[in-house]
């Protein structure tokens, strides 16, 4: 598996060095590739794997930055005789100086994949656009089923769907572990990426935003994993003991289904009882699994998802969710 990684380094950099979009090459489906073989590996080889991944991909982005900043330096753009102020004079405080920085959020999501590849799991990017069947049909939602409209979902006019959770992606990770988990072994992976509902917008409502979605099966998965799994994650992002509790909630694709809650630390200005819901979780329902092709009575699942933008408000005191998408360089620059 070293001589597969160590290839598509060569590769990529390779590419980067000639590319004039080397970031393309961040999305390149070898890198995609290599984490979807994450899974296939015994448990014992899989951190080892996934941390080789992790720095593969720290040194194409260094590779990346040093080739943009190579083109921006041959690249100059031509003088704006229309610009509001003098080329000797200071550029006023409202337009951009200086390098750009990464978008808090997609520094987060980093942080989140790191955390679970660490952990064992692979990561798989979701997608833009879906279908019914991905959406909904796959995670046990009967057809009229009141609960397709209760996700508020935007459709385009050929009845394609931009997901509005990242769950699009549990049937397509179940059917891809299906041969390793009847060979003994065991599926988990999460998926991460953006999804979309028809909101109306507030503190705490966007149409736009990140979600990741967690899967694990084996012959023996159960509630307490599920728990110590959840657990272990919210203390290493937020890097100190949590108290948590869950209480029961209805999800089509889990039975049985729980919001999975943390106690607000003191450290970020919590006070003793008051309790966050951070996302919902339980164990997979025993159609998701048949419909993947997996026996639902030799094998049991669990699985949860949840915005990553709750995650960062909490961890950073943001009060308004729409700060993310707003663009505004007050905001941003907090991060830089």
């Amino acid at each position: 598996m070293s001589d597969s990684v160590d290839q598509v380094q060569k590769k990529l950099t390779q590419l980067i060095s000639q590319s004039t979009s080397p970031r393309e090459a961040l999305r390149s489906s070898e890198l995609k590739s290599l984490y979807a073989e994450l899974p296939k590996l015994p448990v014992n080889e899989r951190s080892a794997y996934g941390q080789k991944i992790n720095n593969l991909k720290q040194k194409l982005e260094t590779a990346v930055n040093e080739r943009e900043e190579s083109l921006a330096q041959s690249d100059r753009e031509p003088i704006d005789v229309t610009a509001p102020f003098d080329i000797n004079a200071p550029s006023p405080d409202l337009l951009p100086t200086g390098q750009g920085t990464t978008h808090p959020l997609n520094t987060e999501l980093a942080n989140v994949i790191d955390i679970f590849t660490r952990m064992g799991f692979a990561a798989v990017e979701s997608r833009q656009i879906d279908d019914d069947y991905h959406m909904f049909t796959s995670l046990n939602f009967p057809e009229n089923h009141p609960a397709r409209d209760g996700y508020d979902t935007f459709r385009t006019s050929e009845g394609l769907v931009p997901p509005a959770h990242t769950s699009t992606m549990q049937n397509r990770i179940l059917k891809a572990g299906k041969k390793d988990l009847e060979n003994g072994g065991q599926i988990a992976a999460i998926s991460y990426g953006r999804v979309f509902r028809n909101e109306d917008l507030d503190a705490t409502h966007e149409h736009t935003f990140y979600q990741v979605e967690g899967i694990f099966v084996s012959s023996d998965a159960n509630l307490a994993q599920m728990m110590g799994t959840l657990r272990s994650f919210f203390e290493v992002y937020y890097g100190q003991k949590l108290k948590t509790k869950t209480q029961p909630a209805y999800f089509p694709f889990v039975e049985p289904g729980l919001e999975f809650a943390i106690e607000k630390p003191a450290a970020l200005g919590g006070k003793p009882g008051e309790w966050l819901e951070m996302l919902g979780c339980g164990m997979i329902h025993p159609n998701v699994l048949r419909e993947a092709g997996i026996d639902s009575a030799k094998y049991r699942g669990f699985a949860w998802g949840g915005g990553v933008e709750r995650l960062v408000m909490l961890k950073y005191g943001i009060e308004d969710l729409r700060h993310f998408e707003s663009g505004k360089l007050a905001f941003l620059r907090k991060f830089a």
